[in-house]
């Protein structure tokens, strides 16, 4: 049976690829597809992420064989070996990864035939299979990682015992990405750590070439980037751990005793570190307990994202803030055994509310509608109204017919732009919370 979504939160396979190589240094996509595909994907994480934009040869001008009616009948393979060839004689960088759409793979091009007659050439070019049947965004964003990490980079057995990898959140359609990877990057650091975060803008090509040699790669995702870091510890030997993004204090100190363990780091280290951080942090908080109290900041909440962010927002708004988080929709397509992964993550927590699997825009309105209606008894307790809503630009109109506060936190976001605002940490943790007390204390 087709299933219809309507408004969805992800584009194609091909439409993360080309989002996570527009954050990777000096790496450069050539779409072979279709002439619009390139134009329409750039477009939608380009402005639907908080309007990042692009970077250099990635967006509105990267290269596309940009295929037409004449390539589907009788074939793409010269076409893409010519725009191959003229990026190279056009562009500065030091890596070329063809990504394919829907049509060049049905009809059949030998894509890797065709790369591999660059081979030995001036720069490498390697190509990888990203057509939408592959999956949407996320799972372009593991199949690149896949093509580059494991596939192009040559196998390292030399390992430094202070670099880890960090893997998990995909750029654009994790719209605060840049900033979470920024955060988490400062605090290892600060426990002598170095850090290759890969999708931040003072990395370097020689930061991804650096990766076989990592000892640890954090994966921040429970579900994407899984097999990528299994195959990954096959081929260089580095071991993973899968774990959530942390939001706040009680999370982060977690997270930094956890990373310590697993490093053999001095435990006095991380605990001054902790105590450094929590000093700050409190520092500031402290200062805006009076408007949070007085004003009774306390609510119900539903949050809308993605399977990367749903766990660890929940976990913030609860255990920092008290709030109860009611319904926690997950918006990304995931099969029966990634959604089992995610309710035993979301049980270990010991968390509020209930774990909801929906993509479709209208659904989620429905869903709310039914379980919070308008007119059920007392507006903070029997109907848990008015609910505070965490989700997309989707969710606007919603929020605004039914009087809810809303702040958008998830792809797309269309009503704010984020440059480097981002919710992980300890720093992060304040910024969350004073974006969410800004919208109650906005119309004031």
């Amino acid at each position: 049976m087709a299933i219809f979504i309507e408004r969805p939160r992800t584009s194609c396979a091909l439409g993360g690829a080309l989002a996570t190589m527009s954050a990777l240094p000096r790496v450069v996509p050539i779409i072979h597809s279709a002439l619009g595909c390139g134009g329409n994907l750039s477009g939608a994480a380009a402005f639907g992420a908080g309007y990042c934009g692009s970077s250099y040869a990635s967006g509105q001008s990267a290269p596309t064989s940009a295929v037409t009616e004449t390539e589907i009948v009788f074939g793409g393979s010269d076409r893409l070996h010519e725009e191959i060839q003229s990026t190279l004689d056009l562009i500065d960088a030091d890596l070329f990864v063809v990504a394919t759409g829907c049509m060049t793979e049905m009809i059949g091009d030998d894509v890797q035939g065709v790369v591999s007659e660059f081979a030995g050439g001036r720069k490498p070019v390697i190509a990888i299979s990203t057509p939408s049947f592959k999956g949407d965004a996320y799972a372009g964003y593991s199949i690149t990682l896949e093509g580059i990490f494991n596939k192009y980079l040559p196998r390292s057995n030399p390992k430094k015992p202070k670099l880890v990898n960090l893997f998990g959140l995909v750029p654009s359609y994790d719209p605060f990405f840049r900033g979470d990877l920024s955060e988490i990057k400062r605090l290892l650091e600060k426990l002598g750590l170095e850090v290759n975060t890969f999708f931040t803008p003072e990395q370097t090509f020689a930061n991804l070439t650096s990766a076989p040699s990592a000892t640890l790669n954090i994966l921040f995702s429970h579900v994407w980037g899984v097999e990528f870091v299994e195959n990954f510890e096959q081929r260089h030997g580095t071991p993973y751990w899968i774990t959530d993004l942390p939001i706040g204090p009680e999370a982060t100190d977690h997270f930094l005793k956890e990373v310590a363990e697993k490093l053999e780091i001095e435990p006095q280290k991380v605990e001054e570190v902790i105590a450094q951080e929590n000093k700050e942090y409190y520092g500031y908080f402290e200062r805006a307990v009076d408007i949070f109290t007085d004003a009774d900041y306390k609510f119900y909440a539903a949050i809308i994202t993605n399977s990367n962010y749903a766990i660890p927002y929940a976990e913030f708004l609860e255990r920092e803030l008290g709030w109860v988080p009611k319904d926690i929709f997950i918006t990304d397509l995931l099969h029966d055994g990634q959604k089992e992964l995610l309710r035993e993550a979301f049980q270990a927590k010991n968390l509020l509310g209930e774990l909801i699997f929906e993509r479709d825009t209208s659904r989620i309105g429905v869903t709310l509608r039914q379980r919070h209606p308008q007119d059920q008894g007392q507006r903070y307790f029997d109907a848990y109204t008015p609910l505070y809503l965490l989700g997309s630009s989707l969710e606007k109109e919603l929020a605004v017919g039914r009087g809810l506060h809303y702040l958008s936190v998830s792809f797309p976001v269309y009503n704010r732009i984020i440059v480097d605002r981002g919710y992980s940490g300890y720093r992060g943790g304040l910024h969350l919370f004073e974006d969410l007390i800004n919208v109650l204390v906005a119309p004031k």
